[in-house]
């Protein structure tokens, strides 16, 4: 008689886990900025964090006006912790959410930014977001404040309570038309994931020169300096001239200001960065400003409308000259001289 023999043919399965990485990083609480000055979304971002909801953020604004370090204050005023990742062209899903890093020797799982604010219920700040390519398409899901599979890691994330999502940028995610930025497009589907937009502009005289005397202590070089940065930011918004003097900039000539005690040099130092034309243009109109300091660079040259000239830009030329680079250069100065002068008569009224 044959017996049958049962084999067995079941598989062995063996759970391989890749060895974790443990968030032993300290508190992530940003430290208070003595100093600052509360303006614009100010406090109703800090109702937003205070409110512990998830409410993605995306706040826009020209480079220097205090997007980010809002963000920050509000997290450090209400000790909450605030964990930024900047971004750009280069940054992929390894560097947001995590992935297989060398520790002493062994292949250890670490998890990015993004996951490690979810687990710790803290704001995740993604700065210059608009820089980013479609990669940041990973975070869709993270963006609606729900539960993530990581696939990397196989976990099954729900967020904390508290953790949500803020954005910056320079533009509105439709890239940069005037070239000055480096931004990309971004998805549609990836924007309208954000409750909100905000557009930051830059603060009010009365704010700005709260922020600049406790700088400078000199109260006048502070009044100057807002009162130069006006006339600049309206003759760009106008289209008068091609760049502009931020909040950060002031703060930069205030800074070197404290070091050299010389209104001239601060300043000079500080405009070298735009191109001759410009740096020119500023310099004269500040030396309009204020009667202490004397023009640093030369006087722009004599400029008159020629009568063929038309109503487009190229308005003034110097006499004797139709080189389209010159009378373009004219043009700007002469735009910030003729909005300078009347700023400072209706001053002096």
């Amino acid at each position: 008689m044959n017996v049958a023999q049962t084999v067995d043919m079941s598989a062995t399965v063996h759970v391989l886990r890749q060895k974790r990485l443990q968030d032993d990083v300290d508190t992530a609480i940003p430290e208070k900025y003595e100093g600052y000055v509360p303006f614009g979304f100010y406090k109703d971002l800090m109702t937003i964090v205070q409110s512990n909801q998830f409410f993605p953020v995306f706040i826009t604004g020209l480079s220097g006006n205090g997007k980010t370090l809002m963000v920050e204050q509000v997290c450090a005023n209400l000790k909450r912790e605030c964990i930024r990742v900047n971004v750009s062209i280069e940054t992929d899903e390894s560097d947001l959410i995590g992935g297989p890093t060398l520790v002493d020797g062994n292949v250890v799982y670490r998890d990015g930014p993004v996951i490690t604010a979810m687990k710790r219920g803290a704001i995740l700040l993604i700065d210059e977001v608009d820089r980013g390519s479609n990669k940041l398409m990973c975070l869709q899901g993270i963006l609606e404040g729900k539960p993530y599979f990581n696939k990397k890691s196989g976990e099954y994330i729900s967020p904390k309570a508290g953790f949500n999502i803020i954005a910056t940028a320079n533009t509105k995610g439709r890239g940069s038309e005037e070239g000055k930025y480096l931004s990309q497009i971004l998805d549609d589907a990836f924007l309208e994931r954000f409750n909100v937009t905000i557009e930051q502009e830059y603060p009010e005289a009365r704010v700005e020169l709260k922020i600049l005397k406790p700088l400078l202590n000199d109260d006048e070089f502070a009044e100057n300096l807002v009162k130069w940065a006006d006339v600049i930011r309206k003759t760009y918004a106008e289209g008068g001239v091609d760049e502009i003097i931020s909040t950060r900039r002031l703060v930069h000539i205030a800074k070197t200001y404290s070091i050299f005690r010389d209104r001239q040099k601060a300043i000079q130092l500080c405009i070298n960065r735009f191109d001759e034309e410009t740096k020119n243009s500023f310099s004269d109109l500040y030396s309009k400003v204020d009667e202490k300091v004397a023009q640093v660079y030369t006087v722009a040259p004599a400029v008159v409308k020629h009568p063929q000239d038309d109503d487009n830009g190229n308005k003034f030329m110097e006499r004797g000259s139709y080189d389209e680079g010159v009378r373009y250069s004219q043009w700007k100065r002469y735009n910030l001289t003729k909005r300078g002068a009347r700023e400072i008569k209706k001053n002096k009224k």
